[in-house]
């Protein structure tokens, strides 16, 4: 089982990240000290991160946890601070070369496509990079967010309360007002992202945006 849903989801993590390389391949490098989606990381962050995410294995992870006292964000900051260079060509170099890698921290292999999904859209929302992710697969990652708890990552409380309902698939979950969006507008939102009112439709939008969402700057 575990073998048969890897085979689903490495290419599609392995072709997102080809996808994120290609758009940032010719960057202004202003751009890659732009404010990114995540906070406090700019887009150069977001890369090392992702270099650092793919070089992660379970073992190591667990390895890093102890070294930071189980403190996520101390040890994000130093898996950037590892993988980042002082050249964003060079750092762009180190994620080409880590690009086809099927490590992973000892997660469900769908939050390999969240971080791929909502990583890609931390970088390219700021950027104004418009790229049309694969419905059906950012609909498997929205699924697995929205039955996780924000403490793991995940954005089961962001979506609990409302019935979200993605316009490019068939993808429905939880009950109460709806809100109709696409599938990563939907992915960004329960992952804690800001999207813009007019991305949402549907009689529970307004609502949702308000109680959720900040918008963009």
């Amino acid at each position: 089982m575990k073998e048969r849903l890897g085979a689903l989801i490495w290419p599609v993590v392995h072709d997102e990240r080809q996808a994120l390389i290609d758009d940032l391949a010719s960057l202004e490098p202003a751009a890659w000290r732009a404010n990114s989606l995540c906070l406090r990381w700019d887009v150069h962050d977001v890369v090392a991160h992702l270099i650092d995410s793919a070089e992660t294995t379970r073992l190591g992870f667990i390895q890093r946890m102890l070294a930071a006292g189980f403190n996520f964000d101390r040890d994000n900051a130093v898996g950037v601070t590892r993988e980042k260079t002082a050249e964003p060509l060079e750092t762009l170099a180190k994620f080409q070369a880590v690009r086809l890698r099927t490590s992973t921290p000892p997660a469900a292999l769908a939050t390999r496509l969240v971080e791929a999904f909502v990583h890609g859209e931390d970088i390219r929302r700021p950027l104004k990079i418009i790229r049309d992710y694969p419905p059906e697969h950012v609909a498997t990652a929205l699924g697995y967010q929205v039955k996780t708890s924000v403490k793991i990552g995940g954005g089961k409380e962001i979506a609990q309360g409302w019935r979200l309902v993605a316009t490019d698939t068939g993808f429905e979950h939880g009950d109460g007002p709806e809100v109709h969006a696409l599938a990563i507008t939907l992915l960004l939102a329960a992952s804690g992202r800001p999207v813009a009112a007019n991305e949402l439709t549907g009689p529970g939008a307004a609502a949702f945006h308000a109680a959720t969402i900040k918008e963009p700057a």
